[in-house]
């Protein structure tokens, strides 16, 4: 143990609360004396793991951030619920350890989110610290890390029973204290979080694999439309197609045509000879959303999806399919609400700015939304990735008092430079093999998704047992 883990614990100092608050699974404060499977009993969660509170260290002293130590805040747990996270959007040092209440916790820590956003649920990758908005456990022997996660996962909002206070919900620590869990035998809640952690493997996998496909298109994009690197290599003398194109295109006689697309130098405005710039605005179609009146019932859970904030895809998941909210073909039809089809880029454009996502099938979005499309021709993933490449200029010049704002006129104030569209296009048969590949993967994770969420109450109930639970999965 290093000295910064020695450091003395500061965990709230009023005792366990007597109430019971039964929970739907796995997790109550107190004892429910729920009935639980045989070989199963409710055990106090101090008795299993190590309780551990967070701290922020001072803002003030700015020598007291950055360096080596993850620091997890709410926005790694909300941008991560139920993953094991390795890195976080700030870090600290052992300076701001030192001179705070903040502890080091060790690898396999699990975190829970108890105020302002309750419910969040992180695993520790490596040592971190975190802030006081989470309790942290550090399970013993008893107690797989896993098995504890998925416990409180499958609580969901169940955890807000928990909670109080009129301004924001708070788990305070006599509730925290007086934790308990149904708990199987070591064997079993191995068995359990194996079936659920493999399928959660699987999705961490796929969205590895998305990350690397994408950041390949992005690196395409750049060297084409950014860097000018087929032009700059002519320039420099190659004459061999694939050369030209950096051996992207490895079969010369399918580099050839593409490679010709390119021209040999360029312009003095120091674009690739035959190009233009200009506003973003004219390579797109800027298409604005709409919301059906709530008051009528009949305009909504229907079978179209309605894009808002809420939906932004996590990562490079990037394609949407289902959204928080569906509306009817009677809402659609009444009110200002536009379909559009699949591959469609969409940009939230008031309150929070630049969140992209791809439509993955036919939907509509709301009034704080633009969709994006090619202004000639299909070419979605140049659309896409042409969006994303301008999202800082976009967003620093949003506007407004209340919320900040980019309207038609903003795309208007970005240049970019525009290809011919056969080289457009060339761009766009190249790069959609990786977009298919991640589109699929994003359904792929979708039926994980619901196969574990499915299986996951279930499991830590023991209403289904695991033996069970492997088929399923199969």
């Amino acid at each position: 143990m290093t000295e910064r883990e020695k450091k003395p614990r500061r965990i709230g100092g009023r005792e366990a609360t007597t109430a019971v608050i039964p929970g739907n699974y796995a997790i109550s404060v107190g004892n429910p004396q729920m009935p639980l499977p045989a070989g199963w009993d409710w055990r106090l969660l101090t008795e299993l793991a190590r309780l551990e509170s967070g701290h922020t260290p001072s803002r003030k002293k700015k020598d007291y951030w950055g360096g080596d130590i993850p620091w997890i805040g709410i926005r790694d747990a909300t941008a991560n619920h139920g993953r094991t996270i390795f890195a976080t959007n700030e870090n600290t040092n052992e300076l701001g350890i030192a001179n705070s209440a903040a502890r080091v916790l060790p690898q396999h820590t699990v975190c829970l989110s108890r105020t302002a956003s309750v419910g969040y649920v992180v695993v520790m990758g490596r040592p971190m610290a975190t802030s006081q908005d989470f309790v942290n456990w550090v399970c013993g022997p008893e107690l797989d890390y896993r098995y504890l996660k998925y416990a409180l996962i499958a609580e969901g909002n169940a955890l807000l029973r928990f909670a109080d206070g009129s301004v924001h919900q708070t788990i305070y620590f006599p509730e925290v204290k007086a934790l308990h869990i149904a708990l199987p035998e070591l064997g079993e809640q191995n068995a359990i979080a194996d079936v659920l952690s493999a399928l959660d493997d699987k999705i961490e996998l796929n969205r590895r694999m998305n990350e690397t496909l994408e950041a390949l298109a992005q690196a395409v994009f750049k060297d084409w439309f950014v860097d000018f690197g087929p032009v700059r290599r002519k320039q420099e003398g190659a004459t061999d197609p694939v050369a030209i194109l950096g051996g992207l295109i490895p079969d010369p006689a399918k580099a050839a045509p593409v490679a010709a697309l390119f021209p040999e130098g360029f312009g003095e405005d120091g674009l690739p000879e035959g190009w233009e710039i200009g506003p973003f605005s004219n390579q797109i179609e800027i298409i604005g959303g709409g919301t059906p009146k709530t008051s009528k019932p009949e305009y909504w859970d229907g079978d179209i999806p309605w894009f808002s904030v809420a939906d932004t895809p996590n990562g490079s998941d990037t394609f949407v399919f289902e959204t928080e909210k569906a509306i009817t073909r009677e809402g659609l039809v009444n009110s200002s609400a536009r379909l559009v089809g699949p591959g469609t880029t969409i940009i939230t454009a008031r309150g929070t700015v630049g969140n992209l996502a791809v439509a993955g099938c036919e939907m509509t979005f709301n009034q704080s939304c633009y969709a994006l499309k090619a202004s000639a021709g299909e070419a979605p993933y140049f659309t896409f990735l042409s969006t994303k490449r301008i999202v800082e200029r976009l967003q620093s010049m949003a506007h407004g008092s209340v919320f900040s704002t980019i309207t038609r006129q903003t795309f208007d104030n970005v240049d970019a430079a525009r290809p011919p569209l056969g080289v457009r296009d060339a761009f766009e048969d190249l790069v959609d093999a990786l977009f298919v590949r991640v589109r699929a993967s994003v359904l792929e994770n979708r039926t994980l998704a619901e196969t574990r969420d499915y299986l996951l109450p279930r499991l830590m109930s023991g209403e289904v047992r695991v033996r069970d639970a492997e088929k399923m999965a199969e």
